[in-house]
């Protein structure tokens, strides 16, 4: 029998744990998710619960993850960067335009060596993406606008350089760590990793880190507090082109081959990453760890509908459907913060 001080401490205690739920549903959704998928597919396929599957998933989600990192910082601060396939793909074309191709392909470049070519590369994303900054805060463009644009300027380039053709050769450390290994585990992954943790280390433990979550979560506070906003946004959009450029670099010697549009499906899968992590599109609430659910989100996803043989026009749609259920996820929780708030 329940005393009559007990009943009304476990009732405020369910009172209590209600708001908790819903003030943590941005982060506990994508984890549900991920627990149901994972345990759907080990039923419905017997190949998909092992160790070899889950590399496989590693290796396949690594580009995307590592243009997620700079994502989810310009995320975070409630901007957006539609460029970042489009700089993933120069820069992977610039970093083989830079290299000695073999005599069959047919593209007039400029061989130089390994590590001139992979700084060039580097060069070239970092400037796209300053370009990127200087639009969105010196000018005042919206980063939606801006970065739409920069996504054609960077597909002209990429055309230019490559005029329709296929290239082939990148520098050997690169080629090391796009396609080589370590130990039997892909150094892609193993980047990646390093990736993740670097972001995930600035922005939890660094000054730089919190400004972008005070930037995010309320930028007139933010300014009022003494912050330079817009070198802020400025960083974010040069860190996101950097790392869409090092995914880029990476992902063409993964792919075997630097070509027109190769990444174009990498910009639809990093902002699911992010978002579907829970991540706001509000900026201010998120993180790498966020990221990282939303890119196992994925990963299972779409590995585990590989191995049940479903209709590849069906996983587009199955995609779609999980990304709109993250948007609703995303706003919801933004009401519920925002009422909770007044």
């Amino acid at each position: 029998m329940v005393s009559s001080e007990t009943a009304p401490a476990t009732g405020q205690r369910a009172r209590g744990l209600v708001p908790f739920l819903r003030s943590q549903m941005r982060n506990i959704a994508p984890f549900l998710t991920l627990i149901f998928l994972s345990g759907f597919f080990a039923l419905a396929s017997p190949s998909f619960a092992t160790i070899d599957n889950l590399g496989n998933i590693l290796t396949q989600v690594s580009v995307t993850g590592i243009i997620a990192v700079g994502l989810t910082f310009v995320i975070l601060c409630a901007e957006i960067d539609l460029s970042i396939a489009g700089i993933a793909n120069v820069t992977g074309i610039a970093v083989a335009y830079f290299t000695l191709q073999e005599s069959y392909v047919n593209i007039p470049n400029i061989p130089l060596p390994g590590a001139a070519a992979i700084l060039l590369a580097i060069l070239l994303c970092a400037a796209l993406g300053l370009v990127n900054a200087l639009g969105l805060t010196v000018i005042g463009i919206p980063s939606f606008i801006m970065t739409l644009a920069m996504m054609q300027i960077a597909a002209g380039i990429s055309a230019l350089l490559v005029r329709g053709q296929i290239a082939y050769k990148v520098p050997d450390l690169i080629t090391t760590l796009g396609s080589g290994a370590i130990g039997g585990i892909p150094w892609i992954v193993i980047v990646a990793a390093i990736m993740l943790l670097g972001g995930h280390l600035v922005l939890t433990y660094t000054r730089f880190g919190r400004y972008i979550y005070m930037v995010g979560g309320n930028r007139e506070a933010a300014e009022y507090s003494g912050l330079n906003v817009k070198l802020i946004l400025g960083a974010v959009m040069v860190i996101s082109a950097v790392c869409s450029g090092i995914g880029g670099m990476l992902g063409v010697a993964h792919f075997g081959s630097a070509q027109q549009n190769e990444f174009d499906t990498y910009l639809l899968d990093s902002i699911a990453a992010v978002v579907v992590g829970g991540t706001s599109l509000f900026g201010g609430r998120g993180g790498i760890g966020n990221t990282i659910v939303g890119l196992f989100v994925l990963g299972v996803l779409n590995n585990g509908l590989d191995h049940v043989n479903i209709d590849s026009f069906l996983k587009i749609l199955i995609r779609g459907v999980i990304l709109l259920a993250a948007l609703i996820i995303n706003v919801y929780a933004q009401r519920l913060r925002e009422k909770a708030a007044d």
